[in-house]
């Protein structure tokens, strides 16, 4: 089920459970995962996409795993607050997990979450661009399930 806020995906899930944070791209998924007291946000890994029935797989691996009671999947809202044809790629990605199991989802405003992390790799980290790219993805996921988090 797609809950509106993430409020109401936190009351839903069971006692010891965690949640799944989703940076959802073309070519890559980037995952962070929240601890029990879903408190901390800590990147996990990136997915080189493929066809959805293997990314799909993939995740329901790491569900599975990691005792996943539900997922935060960032929404590319336009800076005006618009939902354009992004928004719609990433709500039909949630609807086609959706489709194959059933799973507790909420999407996450990750307005510059992306660009955010970037800056800090280039500026604080003094990363190597190539080293950007390795990680970028996954700690754009910390971001976004960090921020719903926060919001708790």
């Amino acid at each position: 089920m797609i809950y509106e806020t993430i409020l109401q995906l936190a009351e839903i899930i069971t006692p010891n459970t965690r949640l799944l944070g989703l940076d959802v791209g073309s070519k890559t998924i980037g995952l962070a995962v929240s601890d029990s007291d879903l408190k901390i946000a800590t990147a996990i890994d990136t997915i080189r996409r493929s066809k959805f029935s293997k990314d799909f797989e993939h995740l329901v691996k790491i569900i599975e795993d990691r005792k996943i009671g539900g997922l935060v999947i960032g929404l590319p809202i336009s800076m005006d607050g618009t939902e354009g044809p992004a928004c719609q790629s990433i709500r039909q990605f949630g609807a086609n997990i959706i489709e194959r199991r059933e799973f507790a989802i909420a999407f996450w405003d990750e307005r510059l979450s992306t660009s955010a992390v970037q800056r800090f790799l280039t500026d604080e980290a003094d990363m190597t661009r190539k080293r950007r790219s390795e990680v970028v993805d996954k700690l754009a996921a910390t971001y976004i399930l960090q921020g719903a988090l926060d919001s708790l």
